[in-house]
């Protein structure tokens, strides 16, 4: 029994590999990205939001981790540049001078974003006969959307 790798057509394995690093690069830029809000946040809802962006952070640290080690377990290189990852990355940074509601609004719409992704990846995945990835891929979608749907519930009237 050979592993997942080694199971997988060349050029499915390189879909999957791609679909990894594309998640990974959006992960790394959101992470920075909530911590860069964590550390500039002001307003009425500065307790709440500070300590929010930092779990989101600290989530998404541990998720780029995991993909990246998928990535590695699979074979490939896995890409560990930051310029690498702006280039790749569907998401944008923020230089932080931002209102809060624009801070929680933007990185909403990155949790939308990455979970699009992890769901395209879910599906290459499954095509590709590659089980492990595509659970990975459903379980960091699924707290993506998670994400998405608190930080909505913040600016929701």
């Amino acid at each position: 029994m050979g592993s997942v790798a080694t199971k997988l057509d060349p050029a499915a394995l390189e879909a999957v590999v791609k679909g990894l690093t594309q998640a990974v690069a959006e992960t790394s830029v959101t992470t920075m990205k909530a911590q860069n809000y964590h550390w500039n946040v002001k307003g009425m809802a500065f307790g709440p939001l500070h300590e929010m962006f930092q779990t989101i952070y600290e989530d998404h640290f541990t998720g780029q981790d995991e993909l990246a080690e998928r990535v590695k377990a699979l074979g490939a290189h896995a890409v560990g540049r930051y310029d690498a990852f702006l280039a790749l990355s569907k998401v944008t940074e923020c230089d932080g001078h931002v209102d809060a509601q624009a801070m929680i609004a933007n990185l909403r719409d990155d949790q939308r974003t990455i979970a699009g992704t992890l769901d395209a990846l879910a599906r290459t995945a499954e095509e590709a006969g590659d089980l492990i990835t595509q659970d990975l891929a459903i379980e960091r979608g699924t707290v993506h959307e998670k994400f998405a749907w608190l930080l909505d519930a913040h600016i929701q009237g």
